[in-house]
C-alpha cells in the first residue's frame, strides 16, 4: 500500500496522474524543446483539464513532429487538416495554430537571446523560487513572474499563455517549486 503523502490536487484514484506528479511535476526542466512542448501542452488545456491533455500527451507528441519547432513552422494547409482531424489531440483550430505561432515566437526568441530555456528561465532569476503552500486554497493561480511571463510571450506571437495557464506551466517544470510542505517529492525537486 502506498502511504506517500503528496500535494492535495494529485486524485489518487488515476495512476497516471500520480505517476506525472511523483516523476515530472516540478522538476526543473531546462531542455528548451522539452520547455516549448510543456507550453503549449498548458496552452491546450485551456478550458479543459490537465486530465484530458495529460492522456492525449503522447498523441500530440507524434502529431506536432516532438514539438520541433523548425518543423513545426512549415507545416501547411494539408498538415493543419491532417491535426484537426486528428482524434489523438485536441481538435481546436485555434489551439492547433497557436502551436504553429508558439513554434514562430520560440525561433524569435531564439534568434534575439540565444536560448528559449534561459529566457523563460530569467523570469525566475535562473533558479527554483520555493513557495510555502501547505492546503488546496493556499496555491495561487498566477504570480507576478507569470504575469510578466505571459505578457512577454505575447509580444512574441504566442497564444493560449495567459497569467495562469503561464503559472501552471512554471509549476510544472519546476520554475517554482509548489509541492506542499508535507509532500514526499517537495525536498526532491
Amino acid at each position: 500500500m502506498d502511504i506517500k503523502k503528496r500535494c492535495p490536487w494529485v486524485p489518487l484514484d488515476k495512476e497516471l496522474y500520480v505517476r506525472y506528479h511523483d516523476e515530472e511535476w516540478g522538476v526543473p526542466v531546462r531542455d528548451a524543446r522539452a520547455l516549448f512542448a510543456k507550453l503549449c501542452l498548458d496552452g491546450a488545456q485551456a478550458g479543459l483539464t490537465w486530465w484530458t491533455i495529460l492522456q492525449r500527451r503522447e498523441n500530440y507528441y507524434a502529431a506536432f513532429d516532438g514539438f520541433d519547432p523548425e518543423k513545426i513552422v512549415r507545416y501547411d494547409d494539408a498538415k493543419i487538416a491532417a491535426l484537426l482531424a486528428n482524434a489523438g489531440i485536441i481538435r481546436n483550430r485555434q489551439k492547433v495554430n497557436s502551436v504553429i505561432n508558439n513554434a514562430r515566437g520560440y525561433l524569435k526568441i531564439v534568434e534575439e537571446t540565444g536560448s528559449f530555456s534561459d529566457y523563460l528561465w530569467g523570469f525566475v532569476g535562473g533558479q527554483t523560487q520555493q513557495n510555502e503552500l501547505r492546503h488546496l486554497q493556499d496555491y495561487p493561480a498566477t504570480s507576478p513572474e507569470s504575469e510578466a511571463m505571459s505578457k512577454a510571450l505575447k509580444k512574441y506571437g504566442f497564444s493560449f499563455v495567459g497569467p495562469t495557464i503561464v503559472y501552471a506551466f512554471m509549476q510544472a517544470v519546476g520554475m517554482v517549486n509548489d509541492h506542499s510542505v508535507d509532500c514526499f517529492r517537495r525536498h526532491e525537486v
